[in-house]
C-alpha cells in the first residue's frame, strides 16, 4: 500500500516504511540512518503534542532490531508500561498517524489493542509485561504455535513485584520466552533497591568486561574461523562473564542469560535476539541503552524529559509557562514546611520523588524521606509499620498507581485504624496520558473502607490546609487531587485547621444547588454563574469530604432547593454522588437529586478541557443540564395547572 507520508524528503529512509516487514530489505546502514530519522521525528512531534520523550529515544535501534528479527504481528513484543513504544508504532503502519499522538481522536501515548493489530497488550502500568508475556507464550503452546513472545521490561520496572512473580513462575515452568531487560538506570528518577544495585554491577563489572574484550580478540585471531565464530559467540563471551559476576540470579532462577549489550549497537542487539529466538526455553536479554539519546536536554535531564509538556527544541524549555503553581508543588512545599515543625513526618513515594512533589521535601529532610521504588504495594505496608510506632508517613502515590495496594491499604493501614496520610496526585482527569492514567475510581474504591477519612480539596490553598489538618485527625486519611495548575488561589503562609467531614458555602442561592467536591467545584461556580443570568439562583456547597459526610449541612441543603445537583470527577457508581442519594433516603428526604461524574466508560486521552465537556462536567455542559430539567418541570407544572383550570371550568358548565 503506498504511504501518504508527507516526510520523504526529511526522512529518506523512513518514508520507505510502511510496516516491520520492509526494515528486512535494508541495509545495515540504512537501518542506522533510520534510528537517526525516528530520533528526529519522535522530537519534533513530542516538542509539540507533549509525551514520554526519554524513554522513548533510549530504545529506538532497540525497537528496530526487534522488528528486523521478529515478524509482527504474528510475533508479539509486550512493552512494560508502553511509554516507549513511539518507534514502535512508527514501524508499525502508524507514521502518518503519529502526529496525532496524544491529542483527542488521536493515537495513543501508549500500545492499545484497539489501535494496531501489532499491539498485542493495552498497558500503562509498570510491571506486567513478563506475567502478560507468559500468558500468551502459554496459549501458545497449547495451541501448537510457534510464534516467539517478547517482553520489554526496564530495569525499574523489576522493582515490582509482579515481575518477581513473573519471572520466578516462569523459570519454574520453562516456557520459550524472551525477556529483555532495558537497563537504563531509571524508572522516573532513578532506581533503587538490590535489583538494581546488582544490575549496576553487571553493567560496570571492569573484570568481565575486560575478560570480555580478551575473549573476543583471541577468538577473531583463530585461522578461517575467527569472524565466524565472533558472530555466533555471543553465547561463548556469556559463559565466560558466568565465570566472573556472582549470584547470576537470572540463571539460578532457571533463565538463560545473555549480556550486557549495548543497547545502541545494531548489529548486536540484532544477533542477540536471533540467537534467543532459537533457543527453546525461556532467555533473559541485559541491553544497556540511553535514557533521552540523541536529546542532549533529554540525556542530561532525563527524569524533567520522561513525560513532558511540548518544548522548544533548541533550548529544551517549555513553549508554556504554568502561571500558577500545581498541585503537586503546593503539597511538596505545604508538606516540607510542615515537617520542619513536626519530626514525626516521613516522606514515601514508588519511583516518583519529582512527581508527586516529595522531591521538595526529599531536599529539606533527606533522613526521613524514602523512595521504595515502583513497589506501591511495599509502600503502603512500610508506611503502617512506621505509624504503629508514632510516625506520621505521607504516602504520595498516583491516584492509578494506588489501585495496585489496595489490599494493603485496607487490611494493613485502616483495619488497624494506623494514621498513615494517602496524598493522592492525578486524581480524576488527567489529560493526554488517558484511561490507564485516569485517577477515575479512587473516591469510589476509598470510601467503601471503614475508618478512613477522603478529602478532596477543590483549591490548592484547600489542599495546603487540609494537609495541615490531617495529620491531627489521627486516622488514616486520603487527600485526593488532581494533576497540573491550580486555581491561582494566594498560598497563605499560616494554616486553617479543617474540621474533618465539614463543608464551605461558596454561593448561597434557592431554586438549585450544586454539592461537589474537588476540581469540578469550580465548574459549579461557573454553571452558577451563567444560570444566574437566566433567572435561576444556584447554591455552590465544597463539601469537601467524601467520607465523612457533611450530613447535617448537606440535608439542609436538600430540603431548601428545587434540585440537587451532585458534581465529581469520579466514576458516578459507587461515588461521591451515591453517597448523598443514601443519606437523603435514609432520611426520606424526596429532593429530585442528579449525579454528575464519570460514566460508566474508560474514557479517552486528550486534554482535560476535552475531557470535562466529552463527559458533560464542565460549566457550561452543566448549566444546560439544569435549565433542561428545570424547563422540563416548568411544563409538567403548566401541564397541571392547564388540566385543573380545563377540570374547573368543566364543572362549572356542568353547575351552570
Amino acid at each position: 500500500m503506498k504511504s501518504n507520508f508527507l516526510g520523504e524528503k526529511r526522512y529518506p529512509v523512513l518514508s520507505k516504511i510502511n510496516g516491520p516487514a520492509d526494515l528486512k530489505t535494508l541495509t545495515h546502514d540504512e537501518l542506522i540512518a533510520l534510528s537517526n530519522e525516528i530520533r528526529e521525528y519522535i522530537i519534533k512531534v513530542v516538542s509539540e503534542n507533549g509525551g514520554h520523550l526519554a524513554p522513548n529515544l533510549g530504545v529506538v535501534e532497540l525497537t528496530i532490531a526487534l522488528h528486523y528479527v521478529l515478524n509482527s504481528p504474528e510475533d508479539k513484543i509486550i512493552w512494560d508500561v508502553s511509554h516507549q513504544s513511539y518507534a514502535h508504532k512508527i514501524l508499525t503502519g502508524r507514521k502518518e498517524l503519529f502526529t496525532t499522538l496524544r491529542k483527542f481522536g488521536g493515537i495513543s501515548g501508549f500500545t492499545r489493542r484497539e489501535e494496531s493489530e501489532h499491539d498485542a497488550y493495552t498497558a500503562g502500568h509498570a510491571s506486567t509485561s513478563i506475567a502478560y508475556a507468559m500468558g500468551l507464550a502459554k496459549a501458545r503452546d497449547k495451541k501448537g504455535g510457534q510464534e516467539t513472545i517478547v517482553a520489554v521490561i526496564g530495569d525499574g520496572a523489576l522493582t515490582g513485584g509482579v515481575s518477581f512473580e513473573a519471572l520466578n513462575n516462569l523459570g519454574h515452568s520453562k516456557t520459550r520466552l524472551i525477556v529483555i531487560i532495558n537497563d537504563n538506570e531509571m524508572s522516573i528518577a532513578k532506581n533503587v533497591g538490590a535489583m538494581a544495585g546488582y544490575l549496576t554491577r553487571i553493567r560496570l563489572d571492569p573484570a568481565y568486561n575486560k575478560l570480555r574484550e580478551e575473549a573476543e580478540k583471541v577468538l577473531k585471531k583463530i585461522p578461517g574461523l575467527g569472524e565466524r565464530v565472533c558472530h555466533i559467540g555471543e553465547s561463548i563471551k556469556e559463559s565466560i562473564k558466568a565465570l566472573v559476576v556472582p549470584g547470576m540470579i537470572f540463571e539460578e532462577l532457571g533463565l538463560r542469560y545473555f549480556g550486557p549489550i549495548d543497547g545502541h549497537n545494531l548489529e548486536r542487539l540484532i544477533k542477540a535476539i536471533s540467537l534467543a529466538k532459537e533457543i527453546n526455553e525461556p532467555v533473559v536479554i541485559h541491553v544497556i541503552t540511553k535514557k533521552g539519546k540523541g536529546f542532549k536536554p533529554a540525556e542530561t535531564h532525563p527524569e524533567k524529559f520522561h513525560g513532558s509538556s511540548p518544548f522548544e527544541i533548541s533550548t529544551g524549555e517549555p513553549k508554556k509557562k504554568i502561571s500558577s503553581k500545581t498541585y503537586t508543588e503546593v503539597f511538596g512545599e505545604t508538606l516540607s514546611r510542615l515537617a520542619d515543625y513536626d519530626e514525626r513526618i516521613i516522606g514515601i513515594t514508588a519511583a516518583m520523588p519529582s512527581g508527586t512533589g516529595l522531591d521538595i521535601f526529599q531536599k529539606s529532610h533527606p533522613e526521613r524521606f524514602y523512595d521504595v521504588g515502583i513497589a506501591e504495594q511495599f509502600a503502603v505496608s512500610f508506611a503502617a509499620g512506621l505509624a504503629s510506632e508514632g510516625y506520621r508517613p505521607v504516602c504520595a502515590i498516583y491516584s492509578t498507581f494506588l489501585e495496585r495496594a489496595y489490599d494493603q491499604v485496607i487490611q494493613d493501614v485502616c483495619l488497624q485504624e494506623l494514621p498513615v496520610v494517602f496524598a493522592i496526585d492525578r486524581g480524576g482527569l488527567v489529560g493526554e496520558d488517558g484511561p490507564t492514567h485516569h485517577g477515575a475510581f479512587d473516591i469510589s474504591y476509598l470510601r467503601i473502607i471503614p475508618n478512613i477519612i477522603v478529602a478532596v480539596p477543590s483549591d490548592e490553598m484547600e489542599l495546603s490546609n487540609i494537609l495541615y489538618s490531617s495529620l491531627q485527625w489521627n486516622k488514616p486519611c486520603a487527600i485526593r487531587y488532581p494533576r497540573g495548575a491550580g486555581t491561582g488561589i494566594p498560598i497563605q503562609k499560616d494554616w486553617t485547621y479543617i474540621e474533618a467531614g465539614k463543608g464551605r458555602f461558596l454561593e448561597k442561592g434557592k431554586d438549585v444547588a450544586f454539592i461537589g467536591i474537588g476540581k469540578p467545584v469550580n465548574e459549579a461556580i461557573k454553571a452558577a454563574q451563567i444560570l444566574e443570568k437566566r433567572g435561576i439562583s444556584a447554591t455552590v456547597f465544597d463539601a469537601r469530604f467524601a467520607k465523612p459526610l457533611d450530613r447535617e449541612t448537606i440535608l439542609e441543603i436538600a430540603k431548601t432547593h428545587k434540585l440537587v445537583v451532585t458534581i465529581e470527577d469520579n466514576v458516578i457508581a459507587g461515588g461521591f454522588g451515591e453517597g448523598i442519594i443514601s443519606l437523603l433516603n435514609d432520611n426520606s428526604i424526596k429532593t429530585k437529586i442528579i449525579n454528575l461524574g464519570i460514566p460508566d466508560m474508560f474514557v479517552p486521552h486528550g486534554t482535560p478541557e476535552e475531557l470535562y465537556r466529552l463527559i458533560g462536567l464542565d460549566g457550561e455542559s452543566i448549566a444546560l443540564k439544569v435549565m433542561d430539567l428545570f424547563s422540563k418541570s416548568e411544563m409538567k407544572a403548566n401541564s397541571r395547572i392547564e388540566k385543573t383550570f380545563k377540570k374547573a371550568i368543566t364543572r362549572l358548565f356542568k353547575n351552570g
